[in-house]
């Protein structure tokens, strides 16, 4: 694996940036290429050279959240407590609020759409690996009902298709995938 370009990492890092200042104040499909290089300091054929398009661009610039779900839903050691979700995961959804309307545009309800793939494909890489580390012979299909029920409560919840606080859906989600976990 070769190092990454500090000087490629810098860009992106600065498109990612004004990606997010611009979905703040209008949505994705009202985000042009051209305030954004302008709002990023960069030229238009800099953006090309590093995303295919803004969604793209979006996706990546909200990957940082799929990380920040797949560590929230590890984040206790020894017996989970089956009610209460660790606090990771309580404090993930509560910092879902200053861009819900991009992960609308980018999680579909259900789950589906470009951020909901790379949630689940993250999610259930994680969980597999877990699950086969502690034995268990059913790894692939309880990885698989743990991400998909991830994606498709957290796209829901941000789509108003569930009615609950952010503490509320982050423990209800963490008794649902803990279920998951002793179904078999």
């Amino acid at each position: 694996m070769t190092a990454e370009d500090p000087r490629a990492a810098r860009t992106r890092a600065k498109l990612r940036e004004a990606l997010l200042d611009e979905c703040a104040r209008r949505p994705l499909d009202e985000v042009s290429v051209a305030a954004l290089v302008r709002r990023a300091g960069v030229g238009r054929a800099t953006f090309y050279v590093h995303y295919a398009d803004l969604e793209a661009l979006a996706v990546d610039a909200c990957a940082d959240v799929v990380r920040e779900a797949v560590e929230a839903l590890h984040a206790w050691r020894g017996r989970p407590d089956p009610v209460r979700a660790p606090a990771a995961l309580v404090e993930f959804f509560a910092s879902l609020t200053p861009h819900t309307a991009l992960y609308r545009t980018l999680l579909a309800p259900g789950g589906s759409g470009p951020l909901g793939r790379v949630l689940y494909q993250d999610m259930r890489a994680y969980s597999l690996r877990e699950r086969e580390l502690a034995g268990a012979a059913d790894a692939p299909l309880v990885a698989s009902a743990v991400a998909a029920t991830f994606a498709g409560v957290l796209a829901d919840w941000l789509h108003g298709r569930i009615e609950a606080t952010s503490e509320e859906i982050a423990h209800q989600s963490w008794q649902l995938l803990v279920a998951l976990h002793r179904s078999r």
